[in-house]
């Protein structure tokens, strides 16, 4: 957590304990029924039965019913020591299940106290009345409720308004995202148990101004039913977002392996597809495209926009030589044979329309339907002039690459006949900045490299020969038949085996060792051996941040040919096997860290960089199977902040 969001948390907290201590104290010095006695008991009840939603990191549960029913009778102290209390019980049942993290409960049990006392002064300055229990038995109920109605949807809307804004802050201040877009995707569905808390507190005691047991017994066991609903179908919803998920899995697994008998196929432009994903993706973004759907579909297109080569005959795509117009005919049905081949899929994302173009011109000009303007998808204009400048700024047969400045000008040149000018425009923008040129620079001498890998900081490896495994046929059908044995229902212990037998096909190893993140501790643990000597590795812990593995999680780079005493320490000397080099690579979901692998060899300098790019698309496809299940219930009413890093996270866009 970076210093303002330190801060932000000690000043909630601080605030939170203010609130507290004065309505303890309020609460001490009045006359107190024994009824308060019963909320709080229903509030500790209830506030044991939470729901989580699965589309974010927030829990609902029927104890704001009794929230409100304590401030309406007896004011807002009694209120805010029973949102506490709930939170205090809630707190528990976390610290039950995992480990106990003290920030986290001071600060959801700060929260909504403050939010509430905030929210119910609020309400009776507005509404011009006392507490219930207050108020004389000669008033008449029906006339006094209709006149704090308007006060009451106002308590309501800022109990809740205040609860979840303090913690969206927070989350965007750990994950430096828009706090805007994280309240409105995670908790302005949650105002609803809100408004319904608020209407139920009514039903009990609006009109008698106590708690009457008749009431009670009518309205908890319908309290209950919706309840058990809503548990059931939650998690129903959560047994199939998760075979989306391993779904989703699967299709990337097959994309990236489609990307792979391309780059086989064309030696000339290998590497090509991965760069232009990159700049494609980043320059999407750049030029305003916010559909999550149609950023998916580039990212995916961007891999798959050669497809069709594998239908034209190599001595074409290899030709050391200008085409002729024969041969240029051919290659031009790339771009309609490789949409027809991936029409076949049915994509989630609109894939073949931009493969299908990505060859046409804005005036007109181009192939194969001869689309122009605004009629050629917006996917394929950007794809269009990544390709292009990819093409020219890299070597080929015929020519060499040209400079960045020499393509730049070939795009102005083309700009409004061929290219879509605002794309040209905002691309060359993006490419003045040193981040891309340096980007791509890396790229190019790594073009396997895919979007969600990472630059590493080691030294730069040996080149790779043409006889390694970027080029070999065993390559492609090991990684397939690996994303097919880790799809589905698979524990870790089991992936762990598969991934480590299926690996040994391609690069050379003597141990395995899958490290899973543990957040609370901030620790690595070596939870997954298999090879020789895992006996004595197994179970290990690195701090995060430390020795070599630790340093790769914390950083997200990965690091080959690298030293194993830098993990093992004097133990890697005194194994029956000494240990000699290492690679080791982020296990990322996301952005967020699930763990790394690392594998250790005998032999020094074992690993070339064909090594780092398998392993590295292969963490990438396999980490979801290593993170570890933790359960982010909220402890602040229905909403909760998530583990707090203590690490900067590294945030790259898919």
């Amino acid at each position: 957590m970076s210093p303002l969001g330190r801060g932000y948390l000690r000043t909630v907290s601080i605030l939170g304990a203010l609130v507290v201590a004065e309505s303890l104290f309020r609460l001490l010095g009045s006359h107190l029924q024994p009824q308060w006695f019963l909320l709080a008991l229903l509030t500790l009840i209830s506030g044991s039965a939470s729901v989580k939603l699965p589309w974010a990191q927030v829990s609902i549960s029927i104890s704001e019913a009794f929230v409100f029913t304590a401030v309406l009778l007896y004011g807002p102290a009694a209120g805010t020591l029973t949102v506490v209390l709930d939170c205090l019980v809630i707190s528990f049942w976390i610290a039950r299940r995992r480990h106990p993290d003290v920030q986290r409960a001071v600060f959801n049990t700060a929260a909504p106290a403050l939010s509430l006392w905030c929210s119910a002064h609020l309400f009776f300055y507005t509404a011009q009345i006392k507490p219930l229990v207050e108020q004389p038995a000669s008033l008449d109920p029906s006339a006094s409720l209709g006149a704090i109605l308007p006060s009451l949807v106002l308590f309501a809307l800022t109990y809740f308004g205040l609860n979840s804004w303090l913690i969206t802050f927070v989350i965007a201040i750990e994950k430096r995202e828009n706090p805007w877009r994280i309240w409105r995707s995670g908790f302005i569905w949650l105002s609803l148990n809100y408004f319904c808390g608020a209407s139920v507190a009514v039903l009990l005691v609006g009109y008698n101004r106590t708690i009457d047991l008749r009431f009670v017994a009518v309205v908890v066991p319908l309290l209950l039913v919706l309840y058990f609903t809503f548990k059931t179908s939650m998690e129903r919803v959560e047994d199939a977002n998760k075979h989306v998920e391993q779904l989703n899995s699967l299709y990337l697994s097959t994309i990236e392996t489609l990307a792979m008998a391309i780059d086989a196929k064309d030696q000339v432009t290998h590497g090509h597809i991965r760069r232009v994903q990159t700049h494609a993706t980043r320059l999407a973004k750049e030029v305003g495209v916010r559909d999550e759907r149609l950023i998916k579909a580039i990212e995916a297109a961007a891999l798959l926009h050669d497809m069709g080569k594998l239908a034209v005959p190599e001595y074409i795509l290899n030709k050391p030589g200008k085409l002729t117009d024969a041969e240029f005919a051919k290659m031009k049905l790339h771009a309609s044979v490789g949409a027809d081949i991936l029409s076949a899929i049915d994509f989630p994302y609109p894939v073949v329309p931009i493969v299908r173009h990505h060859h046409e011109n804005w005036d007109g000009t181009g192939y194969p339907e001869r689309l122009r303007g605004t009629d050629i998808p917006i996917g394929a204009r950007i794809l269009s002039v990544v390709d292009c400048f990819d093409a020219l700024t890299s070597d080929r047969p015929y020519r060499p690459r040209l400079s960045d400045e020499e393509a730049v000008r070939i795009l102005l040149d083309r700009r409004g006949s061929m290219y879509d000018p605002l794309i040209v425009d905002t691309f060359i923008r993006v490419n003045a900045s040193e981040s891309v040129q340096t980007d791509r620079k890396h790229l190019q001498s790594d073009g396997t490299r895919s979007i969600a890998g990472l630059q590493s900081g080691a030294p730069p490896l040996e080149s790779p020969r043409l006889d390694e495994i970027a080029a070999s046929a065993d390559e492609m059908p090991t990684l397939y038949e690996l994303a097919r044995a880790t799809a589905g229902n698979v524990n870790p212990a089991d992936a762990a085996d598969r991934i480590a037998n299926h690996l040994r096909r391609l690069i050379p190893f003597s141990l395995c060792v899958f490290y899973e993140y543990d957040a609370f501790r901030d620790e690595l643990e070596a939870s997954h051996t298999v090879g020789d000597g895992r006996s004595s590795v197994h179970g290990l812990r690195i701090p995060l941040g430390q020795r070599l593995s630790g340093w790769v999680a914390a950083n997200r780079r990965t690091i080959c040919n690298s030293d194993p005493t830098l993990d093992f320490g004097d133990a890697a000397r005194s194994q029956a096997v000494r240990l000699r080099s290492c690679i080791s690579t982020p296990l990322l979901v996301g952005e967020h860290l699930a763990g790394v692998m690392t594998l250790y060899a005998t032999e020094a300098n074992a690993f070339t960089e064909d090594h780092r790019r398998i392993v590295e698309l292969i963490a990438k496809q396999i980490a979801h199977l290593f993170t570890r299940s933790a359960d982010r219930d909220s402890v602040s009413h229905r909403e909760s902040i998530g583990p707090l890093p203590s690490h900067p996270s590294n945030r790259r866009a898919h």
